[in-house]
């Protein structure tokens, strides 16, 4: 299964619309419901922001595409069929469109939709899906640059760092990761 490594924006012009994509890498519903909510938030002023998601949860795959107010069928539609032809999983694309006063059509319309996911998903670099999983790191402050050097070699995500009398990260981490991590010494895991 394939997905994007990292997120993303990317910004074009047609015809004095301004596109910006936005795409980036999830596990669940959840997380690609909260990464549109955030879109929408810093665009409030946007004509729309149209939105799509495809992930497999546990097995069960969810799909949703959003027009946010555009014709039926000339964004959500064709930002997904961008995700099923690059065959790409685990991803949430959003597209946000201020209108700049010229008409695009339904075809132009339908063409820069599909633009904006397929710039957004290639940006993101196409890599092989690896499920991570998110849990607690609880350690000494001398164990940092063990556990920071893992974290960077399995290019996994640090999501919260706290320092008080011993050192807390939220993490989301591979199972390759989160098995190295457990064989260190001093450090506790909560899942």
């Amino acid at each position: 299964m394939k997905s994007i490594k990292k997120a993303v924006r990317i910004e074009f012009e047609e015809r004095k619309s301004k596109f910006i994509g936005y795409a980036k890498p999830i596990s669940t519903k959840e997380e690609a419901e909260d990464f549109i909510s955030m879109i929408r938030e810093m665009h409030p002023d946007a004509t729309h922001n149209c939105t799509v998601y495809r992930v497999i949860d546990n097995g069960q795959e969810y799909f949703k595409a959003d027009d946010d107010g555009e014709p039926s069928g000339t964004a959500g539609k064709p930002m997904g069929e961008i995700l099923t032809y690059m065959e790409v999983n685990n991803v949430v694309v959003v597209a946000t469109r201020y209108f700049g006063g010229i008409k695009l059509g339904a075809g132009g319309l339908v063409r820069n939709y599909a633009k904006t996911a397929k710039l957004a998903v290639l940006e993101g670099e196409i890599v092989e899906f690896i499920e991570r999983v998110e849990c607690l790191l609880d350690f000494s402050y001398e164990k940092i640059n063990e556990v920071e050097t893992l974290l960077i070699n399995g290019n996994e995500e640090l999501l919260h760092k706290d320092f008080n009398e011993r050192v807390t990260y939220r993490v989301k981490v591979s199972n390759e990761t989160l098995e190295k991590l457990k064989e260190l010494k001093d450090i506790l895991v909560i899942m």
